[in-house]
């Protein structure tokens, strides 16, 4: 019986942080609210808070977590995708634009929204998107370094690699188009060939 609850509990905890981070992506902290969240969940606002006692921020925080694992995958599948650096790489912007038309354009950047208008006043939340940044950096430089790249090369490339993900991401949730984020891939092979050279 203590580990059917264990479960149920468990379950109902994770349904909670999909909504969550289903919810920021979409609309940013200030315009996710508990209700909502356990709404989507199918949960009590009440389970919201017995699980995150911090409240919306406590949420968030985990919720952001949560969707940066999402799209740490999504790099995974297209750093694996080809032994060429510059390949996979590109792969990964390919794969963000397949994961952006198919959401209908809503399901961008687990952390950019919730960052942005939360920078500067939300410290937990920031720390969460800097540590999420750091890792997605670190995974495609530990890549271009598994080619013989040098790693401060590395660590610097891959910071731009982000940054051009993040934001050709950005137009093209804007936009309603991939445009940017096939231009970007295009764009990103060049760039990670000629610095391999």
């Amino acid at each position: 019986m203590g580990a059917e609850r264990s479960l149920a509990e468990s379950d109902t905890r994770d349904r909670i942080v999909q909504a969550a981070a289903a919810l920021l992506q979409r609309q940013g902290y200030e315009g996710a609210s508990v209700k909502p969240i356990a709404r989507a969940a199918g949960a009590s606002v009440s389970s919201v808070y017995h699980f995150f006692p911090g409240g919306k921020e406590q949420l968030a925080i985990e919720a952001m977590r949560y969707g940066a694992e999402d799209f740490s995958r999504i790099l995974e599948r297209g750093l694996a995708s080809s032994p060429d650096p510059a390949r996979a790489v590109a792969a990964c912007a390919l794969l963000q634009a397949g994961t952006l038309r198919e959401s209908d354009w809503s399901d961008g950047c687990p952390i950019a929204v919730t960052a942005l208008e939360t920078v500067g006043r939300v410290p937990g939340i920031q720390q969460a998107a800097i540590e999420a940044l750091a890792h997605w950096q670190g995974m495609v430089a530990a890549k271009l370094e598994s080619c013989g790249m040098a790693p401060p090369t590395a660590r610097a490339l891959a910071g731009t690699v982000i940054a051009i993900l993040e934001g050709a991401e950005l137009l093209s949730r804007v936009t309603g188009d991939d445009t940017p984020l096939n231009d970007a891939a295009v764009h990103l092979e060049r760039l990670v060939r000629a610095s391999s050279d």
